[in-house]
């Protein structure tokens, strides 16, 4: 039953990534803001749900499923390399470094809540 739930919540996070990325597109068409925004968000949640008294199940799905499923380490990458081949140097840059950076910022704010 756990491997169900920790599915659902995993495969839950990925088509609410799928919806803020073509939002993102839309708002955001030149700047991989979306993913950043993505991150940063999954960063905090994933913090607020640490600090939570849930249960191992509950931590399991909610944390590993629904944020591991909502967070993407690979479309952060892959945004790094188009920026980098479009000669886009400093945005490159900017968003490689930063992006972690305010993960950090986001995930010690969740741990503030």
């Amino acid at each position: 039953m756990t491997m169900i739930l920790l599915a659902g919540a995993a495969g839950l996070g990925a088509c609410l990534r799928y919806f803020v990325t073509n939002l993102g597109k839309m708002l955001w068409p030149d700047l991989p803001l979306a993913t950043l925004l993505i991150n940063c968000l999954g960063a905090f949640l994933f913090a607020v749900l640490a600090q939570q008294a849930l249960p191992a199940t509950g931590q399991l799905v909610l944390a590993t499923g629904f944020c591991g499923g909502f967070t993407t380490f690979s479309t952060y990458m892959v945004d790094t390399v188009v920026l980098l081949r479009e000669k886009r140097y400093v945005q490159a840059w900017t968003y490689y470094l930063g992006t972690p950076l305010l993960g950090i910022a986001a995930y010690l704010l969740g741990t503030l809540l």
